[in-house]
């Protein structure tokens, strides 16, 4: 293992994008939420995704030069054309004027269109929260899982995130896919050569299979809770995909065309302002919230997102570890030469 700064690993990030030719808009985005993932201990949404960005641009599958355009749409709706390129400039444009719709409104919604995806959802959950505003948001991937019952790919991992903003202390959050794990961590468990624990996947047959290369080239992933998580990751291919314009899951694996790259999709964000909701009310109501959140502790039990931000405080302090061999295969990206191969 490696220890890096933080501040060592955002340069080396944003010198791997700039070799590849993201614009300095696109690739400070990108690279703050690479390190925000190794920060938070979240290595299958650290740095490891840079591996994955470079081969999406290669294969003509993302516009590093994207400038998103902001439309203000209605009272309480935002949407951001991210024009191909990924979606973390296109949150930082549509952001303000989500905040703004919010105040006003009470809630408001952001809707990203044709943008690449790679990270987790708590980036812009904690970006609202850190406003004060309650945060919900979801979208679809690639059709990587199989619904309960079924046994070909048709889901995505879907993804779903909550965020409830705490006075002086850390967001609640909550961030998990609808699979039972998310993709990366049967690209990192191959990467290992680790087998996968059971109920994570199943071979082209349907059957349980522990090989994560077959579950993710010949299988499909599975669902967490059954035939629950599969609800749920139907009512986000619904609520990110048709109702905002974009594409399913199932659709974004054709426009993939069997190429590897990162999904391409939309994404639903909304914003809920308790100032609005509860006026003069709203510190008695934030109160009731946190005896909420002591009575889950005094039991024993662990906040969502508290190991997190443990590991938070401790990459503050101390940097973060980096796997020899992932850090060799980034390096090496410096050495590769350039493409300028794009989609539209």
């Amino acid at each position: 293992m490696a220890r890096m700064a933080l501040d060592e690993l955002r340069q080396l990030a944003e010198a791997v994008l700039r070799h590849h030719g993201f614009i300095e808009d696109q690739l400070r985005a990108i690279a703050a939420t690479l390190v925000a993932g190794q920060r938070d201990e979240c290595a299958s949404h650290g740095l490891y995704r840079l591996l994955g960005i470079v081969a999406t641009l290669k294969a003509g599958k993302v516009v590093p030069d994207a400038v998103p355009e902001v439309r203000d749409v209605a009272p309480a709706i935002v949407k951001v054309d991210a024009r191909g390129g990924f979606s973390q400039l296109a949150f930082a444009a549509g952001l303000p004027l989500l905040e703004e719709k919010a105040r006003r409104n009470g809630l408001a919604a952001l809707a990203i269109n044709r943008c690449v995806h790679f990270s987790a959802l708590w980036i812009e959950i904690e970006a609202l929260t850190e406003r004060g505003l309650v945060a919900l948001a979801c979208n679809p991937t690639q059709a990587y899982v199989a619904p309960a019952g079924g046994r070909r790919p048709l889901f995505g991992t879907n993804p779903i995130a909550f965020g409830w903003p705490r006075s002086g202390r850390e967001p609640f959050v909550f961030d998990f896919a609808t699979s039972a794990v998310a993709r990366g961590e049967l690209e990192l468990h191959r990467r290992a050569g680790k087998p996968l624990p059971d109920g994570w996947g199943v071979n082209a047959q349907g059957e349980p299979s522990q090989d994560a290369r077959t579950v993710l080239e010949e299988g499909a992933m599975l669902t967490f809770g059954g035939h629950k998580g599969s609800a749920l990751a139907a009512m986000i291919e619904l609520l990110a995909g048709p109702l905002i314009g974009d594409l399913t899951s199932q659709e974004s694996s054709a426009h993939d065309g069997g190429s590897g790259a990162l999904p391409y999709h939309g994404e639903l964000i909304l914003a809920l302002d308790p100032q609005c909701f509860l006026g003069s009310a709203v510190a008695e109501y934030q109160q009731r919230a946190e005896a909420l959140f002591a009575g889950i502790q005094a039991q024993g039990a662990r906040l969502p997102s508290q190991r997190r931000f443990e590991a938070r405080a401790r990459s503050d302090a101390q940097g973060v570890e980096v796997p020899d061999a992932l850090l060799a295969d980034v390096r090496a990206l410096l050495n590769q030469p350039t493409n300028s191969s794009m989609c539209g």
